[in-house]
């Protein structure tokens, strides 16, 4: 091989192997749909798109759950488990405390109404805030059993709550649930489903936009995230993996209004397509737990990574 072909041969390992700057890119065509304008050289360069992402607040316990609420000119909701508080943050007023305790609440989102709806480790259900600040619960059993501790939720266009029920935070309070399953609950029928049980440590969840599928991540032993279609009985068929994380695993999920499926890693956000494919990776300082979409035009996403809150710039517009 000729020096000059070696050289270009080894920059572009490089570029493909490291994964340095804000982005690793691996399908460029893909990536640009979401950041048009950076490029695969761009993301291989050290540097060269730091002013993508944004630490917004930072030297807290342990971020969850952000929801972006367009009340008031906007502000995402997100939970500081340890700290057993929900906080705000706002372009306008920045950090503040949105609630304490929380009972060491995890994820959230909001219902038709607007409604802020919780999972809470601590008190072991999912809660309703009211517009006018009371709480009540949507669900703390099954059968009559106590739930394991809600871990996060996502609200379908019917009204219906989805969420999932892992065993991570049960802080040594004995678990009464066989095992950690996936919930449906109609409040308007009161009627409430169990739709998937085989799961190691269900976490995230969201529907694509046509609300036809469902995607679940297990964080657990498999750390992939699955797809099932969704039934018009309420239950959920044909599941199947979507993808694997090469790094860490999955946890927070969500999607964006063209199907690419948005997950928390061990090594930032990973991008995949409706097929399931690797887009890229946006590269956080901070190992996410969480993420979602929010901004004046539903394309600024808020990222909760360990200690902090972030956000990035896209071109692609979130789902919910």
């Amino acid at each position: 091989m000729k020096a000059t072909s070696l050289i270009s041969f080894v920059l572009f390992a490089c570029m493909a192997a490291r994964a340095a700057g804000d982005f690793d890119v691996r399908d460029e065509a893909e990536f640009k749909k979401i950041f048009p304008n950076v490029t695969q050289v761009d993301a291989s360069i050290d540097g060269a798109a730091s002013s993508n992402i944004k630490k917004l607040a930072g030297n807290l316990g342990f971020l969850e759950g952000p929801v972006w609420n367009s009340a008031g000119g906007g502000f995402v909701v997100f939970s500081d488990i340890p700290g057993d508080e929900l906080k705000k943050w706002s372009e306008k007023e920045g950090l503040a405390s949105f609630r304490k305790p929380s009972n060491n609440a995890n994820g959230n989102c909001l219902d038709l109404q607007g409604r802020l709806i919780t999972c809470e480790h601590g008190a072991r259900r999912v809660s309703i805030t009211e517009k006018d600040g009371s709480i009540h619960t949507l669900m703390d059993q099954f059968e009559g059993k106590k739930l394991n501790s809600p871990n996060d939720v996502v609200v379908k266009s019917d009204g219906t709550v989805w969420f999932t029920d892992p065993d991570y935070g049960l802080g040594g309070k004995p678990k009464e649930q066989e095992g950690n399953y996936v919930f449906r609950v109609d409040p308007k029928a009161k009627s409430i489903k169990v739709v998937v049980k085989d799961f190691d440590k269900p976490n995230g969840l969201c529907f694509s936009p046509d609300e036809k599928k469902l995607y679940i991540a297990d964080s657990g032993k498999p750390r992939h995230i699955r797809v099932f279609d969704v039934q018009r009985d309420g239950l959920i068929t044909n599941g199947r993996v979507f993808c694997a994380i090469d790094k860490g695993g999955p946890d927070g999920i969500r999607c964006d209004k063209d199907g690419r499926i948005f997950s928390s890693a061990g090594d930032g956000v990973q991008m995949f397509a409706p097929d399931g494919h690797l887009i890229g990776k946006i590269l956080v300082p901070e190992s996410p737990a969480n993420l979602c979409f929010g901004g004046p035009e539903n394309k600024t996403l808020y990222i909760t990574a360990r200690k902090s809150l972030y956000s990035v710039s896209l071109s692609a517009r979130g789902n919910k």
